[in-house]
């Protein structure tokens, strides 16, 4: 059928940066992007491929993120580095 063939593909069709999410929304990381760095932080934040991540609320620009037991606050710019699926 015509409307299945839009949803075979890589699986990356949804996926979008963290800093697009909204307060509520519980995503799966798929990847992130950057310098070494910058990944590598992130990285030692606690944020794996394929773990969830919560958005717990917005606060001045920033992003209040449940990541396992703990809640981080990560501003846009760095949130865009994070990509992301909807669960």
């Amino acid at each position: 059928m015509a409307g299945e063939s839009s949803r075979v593909g890589s699986g990356k069709e949804h996926m979008m940066p963290l800093a697009l999410s909204q307060a509520g929304d519980t995503v799966v990381i798929r990847g992130i992007k950057g310098c070494e760095d910058v990944r590598q932080h992130l990285v030692e934040l606690g944020f794996i491929t394929g773990d969830q991540v919560t958005v717990v609320s917005e606060l001045a620009g920033n992003l209040i993120l449940q990541v396992k037991d703990s809640r981080i606050a990560l501003n846009r710019g760095t949130a865009s580095h994070i990509l992301v699926d909807p669960c």
